[in-house]
């Protein structure tokens, strides 16, 4: 009975997409006098909210023309918004506004997918030790983090001191490729103060108080483990390192789309995706922190927490990531 319900609601929510919903957007334009593109642009507050309804409206209509209107050039994008009023009969003598609104929803949408490929290719391209430009990164990344103490070598177990698992961090970077010395060159360099603050946290261990309440849920061995554990410990770079695997992944599966629509006026860039990881980077610190895990080993578990959160937070389409740090500064909420 109840697959043959859950089959019966399928063929129900097929034939209303199909037709129904089809015959409901003409009975509303005939009753407005506005095509689905305007009655969104007029009654939608600009940022992710117009912005998504928009990509979803061009992306199921019907007209080859609106659908691959999602991924044209943005150089295109003008000529493409002239195509579309002409197809829907709308007067741009009448109707300006609509076609300012479409033109900054469609360099969003435009802007996003591009965003995605720029950010892939960073993340395919391999660290070459043998290329000039990576290692100069590499070099200042441990400038930008450890300002008053030199590099010995660039072989040196000194890379261990930011959070490196060996003597070379090139072997760290095969996950997320040049992505990952990216991001954490930016926060290091942009955000320099709580990077450094961050770095010193996750270094040294922090003696806290246990209450009588904790003792009680432990046994002696476990709680003087759990009072002089590192509660805050962890290597920094590869946790960098995996907060860029997080933000990728966001990108990818559409869940910042909430958040670029509403902080980039028109397409998102790098650097927006760049800030975003400093927002992670800096959230997961105090998330970590309020966690108190018992030890590194529990960092799959965080993270999937911290995860979990962040994707809650993205479902609202008011949500813009906006920290309150240096690296934030340029992001703008509509």
């Amino acid at each position: 009975m109840k697959h043959f319900l859950r089959m019966f609601f399928q063929v129900c929510l097929y034939f209303y997409c199909k037709f129904l919903w089809r015959c409901l957007k003409f009975v509303m334009r005939k009753l407005t006098g506005r095509c689905e593109l305007q009655r969104i642009c007029y009654n939608t507050k600009p940022g992710a909210s117009r912005t998504m309804k928009i990509e979803t409206s061009l992306r199921d209509s019907k007209s080859k023309l609106l659908q691959t209107s999602v991924s044209v050039h943005p150089d295109a994008i003008e000529k493409t918004i002239e195509d579309i009023m002409e197809l829907k009969k709308i007067n741009p003598d009448i109707n300006p506004q609509l076609g300012i609104s479409l033109q900054a929803c469609l360099l969003q949408i435009v802007g996003y997918r591009n965003l995605i490929a720029d950010v892939e290719k960073l993340r395919r391209e391999p660290y070459d030790s043998d290329n000039p430009q990576h290692e100069e990164m590499l070099l200042k990344l441990w400038k930008f983090l450890k300002p008053n103490t030199p590099l010995e070598s660039r072989i040196s177990k000194q890379w261990c001191e930011i959070g490196f698992q060996g003597d070379d961090p090139k072997t760290d970077f095969r996950g997320m490729g040049l992505l990952g010395l990216y991001n954490l060159q930016y926060f290091a360099e942009r955000d320099a103060a709580a990077a450094q603050q961050v770095l010193s946290d996750s270094l040294h261990p922090k003696c806290r108080d246990i209450t009588k309440e904790e003792i009680s849920k432990f046994s002696k061995a476990e709680w003087e483990k759990k009072r002089m554990d590192k509660a805050i410990g962890y290597s920094f770079a590869i946790v960098g390192i995996n907060i860029t695997d997080l933000a990728y992944n966001l990108l990818v599966s559409g869940a910042l789309k909430t958040h670029f629509y509403n902080i980039a006026p028109e397409a998102p860039t790098l650097s927006h995706f760049q800030q975003t990881f400093c927002y992670l980077m800096h959230e997961f610190h105090k998330f970590w922190i309020e966690e108190d895990p018992m030890d590194i080993m529990e960092f799959n578990r965080v993270r999937e927490k911290f995860r979990k959160r962040i994707i809650r937070q993205l479902q609202n389409p008011d949500m813009a990531l906006c920290p309150h740090f240096a690296a934030s500064e340029g992001l703008i909420n509509m």
